[in-house]
């Protein structure tokens, strides 16, 4: 898609986010926003999960970059431009499900 989209100066990449703490997400564990936390009792890899406020950061700083061409035709990570564009989720922390993934053996 990147490659033909190119000559009309379109740029076309994939982002994807880490582990979602979407509402649907948060209703399968039986938790709210406030309370999220408790459902790393449950599945402890959800104490490394983003909002979805942080793909839409993510997005932001992509739409804000002049040289966002240059990333056409590339698989993107909110966790990997997170280090490079310096943006936070909500509560201030940057979630990096792949050094966490790294770390865990995934």
């Amino acid at each position: 898609m990147a490659a033909d989209l190119k000559p009309y100066e379109v740029t076309a990449l994939a982002l994807t986010p880490g582990f979602l703490r979407s509402e649907a997400m948060l209703d399968h564990f039986g938790v709210t926003e406030d309370n999220w936390r408790d459902a790393g009792q449950t599945d402890p890899h959800f104490l490394i999960s983003e909002t979805p406020a942080y793909i839409g950061r993510a997005v932001v700083a992509l739409a804000s970059d002049p040289e966002v061409e240059l990333k056409s035709g590339q698989a993107l990570s909110t966790w990997a431009l997170s280090d490079e564009y310096g943006f936070t989720d909500r509560n201030g922390t940057r979630p990096h499900w792949g050094n966490y993934a790294s770390e865990q053996g995934f």
